[in-house]
């Protein structure tokens, strides 16, 4: 972060002194004005309902140009990481800042495979939700409860024992996915495998049974880690604001990310492949596309298209292409095409790029739209998308967080208000009121 030459002046028209302000720059991306003295030079706070325009900390994580349609993961393209990555790389690369070696892969990769198991007490937390429940709620139990469990790594100012809690979340939380499922459809948990890698070892764990043998499959496991590249961190959203928050407060690691878990779960972060594939099977049939979108078009009708354009990209998301490719990669393995429910997808898929009232909008198939479709290939439950979304999010979380405590300029989050209430009144006695 350096600080630019030239400074930005902020004048008022009550005759109130002016005040100057230093502007850094970034690497790359908008510059930033600094206001931490605007309160103490002018009695005067700023006014940013979402943050919009706040530049809530400084990172070299991620980067995001919405208008260009670009995702940068440690500098790194998205769309080279998903081709040339695997997802433990990726979360090395996040994590530390550089890809890593053949023999710093082959480390990481098995200190992460080796921190799979979870505590055999945990089981019990399972047995105290309803089988009805929802897997987000019984993963932010479960990630919570994490804290009580392992005591030797819950001191936020040791790098070492950071490191240890961010191999222990990135390991567990696939494992704790899929006791969750398991848990909802009644079938017992099954032990993560050693032999397996972070995506095979995850589908063997949501889709083995003890009574015979779980044949993996290549081409379903690659996509899901692709899914899990494509999600691993996505700059300063809201979940990941929330996990800085919280983590500001010298909260530990295990609480942070379930805090994240919380807010991940919330509709219009988390949940949009979920509406997306909601908004499929409400469709029903190719043949009511065209009904559809004519209500779309009406702006009166309250119909939304799911799982097209996004808030941040103002052009085609760039994990949006990569996951295309996935989708149709899934459903020829899996002989699909013809099935009525992904027919229906991709059909509306061609409408909405070749229609100019989309193409003209930049509405756009967002990842939602396809990874929705993926996983429901891949026999996951709608209900679970959010938690798969979790279990890649992790990493981003925890390199976030790891961050934010390393930062010298790092303090307790404490956002300013503009107060519209009562001014200053005595209380009456109760005859009066």
């Amino acid at each position: 972060m350096n600080i630019s030459d030239t400074k930005a002046t902020l004048s008022f028209s009550d005759g109130s002194p002016s005040v100057d302000m230093p502007i850094y720059k970034g690497t790359i991306g908008p510059d930033v004005i600094d206001i931490r003295k605007l309160y103490g030079q002018t009695g005067k706070f700023t006014y940013d309902p979402g943050f919009m325009s706040t530049a809530s900390c400084n990172s070299s994580i991620t980067y995001i140009d919405g208008d260009k349609g670009e995702l940068l993961y440690r500098g790194y393209p998205i769309e080279q990481l998903a081709v040339n990555c695997d997802f433990l790389e990726t979360c090395y690369l996040l994590l530390n800042g550089e890809l890593p070696n053949a023999e710093q892969k082959a480390k990481f990769d098995d200190t992460v495979t080796r921190h799979t198991m979870i505590h055999e007490q945990m089981n019990f937390f399972f047995r105290g939700f309803r089988r009805d429940a929802h897997p987000m709620s019984v993963l932010v139990g479960t990630v919570g409860a994490l804290a009580s469990f392992y005591h030797d790594s819950l001191d936020i100012n040791d790098p070492k024992q950071r490191e240890i809690s961010a191999i222990r979340l990135i390991a567990k939380l696939p494992t704790l996915v899929a006791m969750a499922y398991k848990y909802s459809v009644g079938q017992p948990f099954m032990y993560p495998r050693n032999d397996l890698s972070y995506s095979a070892n995850f589908m063997h764990m949501m889709f083995a049974n003890p009574c015979e043998e779980y044949k993996v499959n290549d081409v379903l496991v690659r996509a899901l880690d692709r899914i899990l590249i494509l999600h691993a961190d996505h700059e300063q959203n809201a979940s990941t604001s929330t996990v800085r928050l919280a983590g500001s407060s010298g909260a530990n690691p295990f609480a942070c990310i379930a805090a994240g878990i919380a807010c991940l779960w919330g509709p219009a972060h988390g949940g949009a492949n979920e509406a997306a594939l909601t908004m499929l099977k409400e469709i029903g049939s190719v043949e009511n596309i065209p009904a559809f979108i004519e209500k779309v078009k009406d702006k009166n009708s309250g119909v939304k298209l799911m799982g097209f354009g996004h808030r941040v990209y103002k052009n085609f998301d760039p994990r949006a292409k990569l996951m295309r490719e996935t989708c149709h990669e899934v459903l020829n393995e899996l002989g699909l095409q013809d099935d009525p429910l992904f027919k229906l997808a991709m059909e509306l898929e061609k409408i909405a790029l070749n229609d100019e009232y989309f193409v003209s909008r930049k509405l756009y198939p967002n990842v939602d739209f396809y990874s929705g479709i993926v996983q429901s290939a891949l026999g996951i439950p709608v209900s679970l998308f959010t938690g798969i979304f979790a279990m890649a999010r992790t990493i981003g979380w925890i390199a976030q967080w790891n961050e934010m405590i390393a930062d010298p300029e790092q303090k307790i989050g404490r956002p300013r208000q503009l107060f519209v209430g009562s001014p200053v009144r005595d209380v009456p006695g109760i005859d009066k009121r």
